[in-house]
């Protein structure tokens, strides 16, 4: 079954509502956005997450210090690059890696060959990281990508009612979301639940058996 990361986390509440829907990950952002959130938010909102759920880490051109006290103070299970980061200094940073590319054409999905990591993040081109474009890209040129399958998170544009298709086209390890579960720039419960069912193919009653 395919994972969901919900991003973009800055409220206790819809971290326990993402839990509690069955995410298998929870994205912190500490690049400037206006979900950015300080190593001491994000180490009280990691007490809610069990350790079963993986806490990423969203950073852009972050220094080898920031990345490493960061993993550690609050803590983190993966750095995701989102930036600049060349393969040579996220070799030195040597922490559990996710690289995010942004794709336009073929040339960028080959991009992934240069870089040694855990996971790679394929997400629609924008001109900095704000954090959910809302808009999705050419899936079908991830193909040129050469990675394979059980490494790639899919991400841009991804909302509840188109998540299925995402997923029934790309086959991803791990789809990503954050605008797609908002509501005037929010995060909304109701919207982080059902992103999380329809990716993991639940029913309503399902969901309503889990809860």
């Amino acid at each position: 079954m395919t994972k969901v990361k919900i991003c973009g986390l800055i409220q206790a509440e819809h971290v326990r509502a993402a839990v509690d829907a069955g995410a298998d990950a929870i994205g912190f952002v500490f690049a400037p956005s206006r979900r950015e959130v300080t190593i001491e938010q994000a180490r009280e909102l990691a007490k809610g997450i069990p350790e079963s759920v993986l806490k990423i880490g969203v950073f852009v051109d972050a220094s080898k210090e920031e990345l490493q006290r960061t993993f550690k103070e609050v803590p983190l299970d993966y750095i995701q690059y989102h930036g600049n980061e060349s393969p040579e200094f996220i070799r030195e940073v040597g922490l559990p890696s996710i690289k995010a590319l942004a794709i336009r054409d073929e040339k960028d999905a080959k991009r992934a060959a240069a870089y040694d990591v855990d996971y790679f993040l394929f997400d629609t081109p924008g001109v900095e990281y704000k954090g959910g474009s809302g808009k999705t890209f050419d899936w079908s040129l991830l193909a040129d990508a050469g990675v394979s399958l059980e490494q790639t998170i899919l991400a841009g544009g991804l909302h509840a009612g188109n998540v299925q298709r995402a997923i029934q086209q790309v086959h991803p390890y791990m789809v990503d979301v954050s605008s797609g579960v908002e509501i005037d720039k929010q995060k909304d419960a109701e919207r982080i639940r059902a992103f999380i069912h329809r990716a993991k193919g639940r029913s309503d009653q399902d969901a309503e058996d889990r809860n």
